[in-house]
């Protein structure tokens, strides 16, 4: 990692490294297994570069690796964990302010004078990025919808009773 340098300091290593599920003995052959700090060193570079994921140098794992080791530790709930560990640091040091809080949402808008788009096919699945906000959105949260009430009306007498 001389050209890039560490994207981790070895105390944040350390906290990460303890979360990530410990990897299973290969009895047969085969290449060894790319160094866990090296595949995640690499999706970081990734996420904070906004580069493709074929843009990578070639001083991180492959493309492939990346790519499982992100589907696994997402599947296995590390992420996750790793968020709420930090979290728990954060807040433990008295470093968050959570009355300033927000969800963050996206859109994408129209284009003027562009085709009505066709009804979404009941074939088509959700997205990983929608399954996993969502779940973590309802894991996390407190939110309760409660139902409507109309404030400032009261009762209706009938005219009967008048």
């Amino acid at each position: 990692m001389a050209r890039y340098g560490r994207l981790l300091t070895d105390a944040q290593w350390d906290k990460v490294r303890l979360l990530l599920p410990r990897p299973r003995s290969r009895q047969r052959g085969g290449r060894p297994r790319a160094s866990d700090r090296k595949v995640l060193e690499g999706i970081l570079w990734i996420l904070r570069s906004g580069a493709r994921l074929q843009d990578l140098p070639e001083e991180f794992p492959s493309q492939v690796t990346r790519w499982r080791r992100l589907r696994d530790w997402e599947e296995q709930g590390v992420w996750l964990k790793i968020w709420r560990a930090f979290l728990a640091e954060l807040n433990q040091w008295k470093q968050l302010q959570w009355s300033e809080s927000f969800l963050d949402g996206s859109f994408a808008p129209a284009k003027k004078g562009a085709l009505e788009s066709e009804k979404p096919s009941g074939v088509r699945a959700r997205s990983g990025w929608w399954w996993s906000t969502a779940r973590v959105f309802l894991w996390e949260s407190t939110f309760v919808l409660h139902p409507r009430t109309k404030r400032g009306l009261r009762k209706r007498r009938s005219r009967r009773s008048a």
